[in-house]
């Protein structure tokens, strides 16, 4: 028997119920947001495995300070844990991915569609009784269908986003990637291009890469200043790939669009400088929000927990062995 621990109530209480079944004391925090560092800590004080929520941060200082040795993440990024503090420490770490691409996909084209054809805004005029009767330019948008969408990351997401739009919409298709990918080239019609050209050619720009040193800041002042006028920038990944205030720059001049499902410190509120951009449709960080979905990801955050407390390799490692999984 291992004592594990869960951060928050999930969305499938079954995948806390195979826990126990396996004989395993499973300590649940009864709500749906994510801990706070000391609640973290104390739920987890003297426990051996952790399943925790994209927002609970698995850093150095808590592995130090806590008897952790397995977490499995229920998220896909793994940005909030220090990979490289749990390889020093021989602590192992899972994520779930593969389960939520096909619901991120629908949210990225959900929010281009919006952005571009501005849903949102049409939505509030009509609420407020702004809506007066037909007119020939009352909210013109943004014709996707025949246009360019610039992927940036070509990874399950990507690909997905591409057979929405590429494939169904008969966008022609760019992707910027650090290597070539010639089967899906072949099997999705896209193109490879650099950051810049993939940037100033596409009405939608779509981003689909994790969060690194690498990728923090990868849309700036300079990239945003590349893209076309009345462009749409979609980014369902990780907030701090998009330098926010220069985003922020950009919707405020008019010259593009956006709709965002992340943010550079999450949550955001009311007063928030995106938070008054009508050019700017914003989302809770949703993408993977589908009730098939996230069923999916609490049933394969158990299934590497349990086999982690077993001793075995789990169905999808980023840290096994005291090594980063590649």
């Amino acid at each position: 028997m291992a004592r594990l621990a869960v951060t928050a109530r999930l969305s499938d209480p079954d995948a806390v119920a195979r826990l126990r079944a396996a004989g395993h004391d499973v300590a649940v925090r009864d709500d749906p947001r994510p801990a706070s560092p000391a609640e973290l800590l104390a739920l987890t004080a003297g426990r051996e495995g952790l399943l925790c929520l994209p927002a609970d941060h698995v850093d150095a200082a808590f592995l130090d300070a806590s008897r952790v040795r397995w977490v499995s993440n229920h998220a896909v990024g793994t940005d909030n844990i220090d990979l490289a503090a749990a390889a020093d420490r021989g602590v192992a770490v899972a994520n779930t991915p593969g389960v939520l691409d096909d619901a991120a996909a629908d949210l990225c084209v959900a929010l281009a569609l919006a952005a571009a054809r501005r849903v949102a805004e049409g939505d509030r005029l009509v609420r407020a009784g702004g809506w007066t009767g037909f007119s020939t330019d009352l909210l013109l948008g943004l014709d996707l269908a025949g246009d360019t969408v610039a992927l940036v990351g070509l990874g399950a997401i990507g690909r997905g986003v591409a057979r929405r739009l590429v494939t169904g919409f008969g966008m022609r298709g760019l992707y910027v990637a650090r290597r070539p990918h010639p089967d899906d080239e072949r099997a999705l019609g896209v193109e490879r291009a650099d950051l810049d050209e993939a940037l100033a050619a596409a009405a939608l720009v779509t981003l689909h890469v994790p969060l690194t040193a690498d990728t923090r800041g990868l849309i700036g002042a300079r990239e945003l200043a590349l893209m076309r006028p009345g462009a749409v920038l979609v980014n369902i990944s990780r907030g701090p790939i998009v330098d926010e205030g220069a985003l922020t720059a950009a919707l405020r001049e008019g010259r593009i669009a956006a709709g965002l499902d992340v943010f550079e410190r999450e949550p955001i509120g009311r007063d928030h400088p995106l938070a008054s951009l009508p050019n700017v449709v914003l989302t809770p960080h949703i993408a993977s929000a589908g009730r098939v979905t996230r069923a999916r990801m609490a049933a394969l955050a158990a299934d590497n927990l349990l086999a982690m407390a077993a001793g075995r390799r789990p169905p999808s490692p980023v840290v096994w062995e005291g090594s980063v999984v590649a």
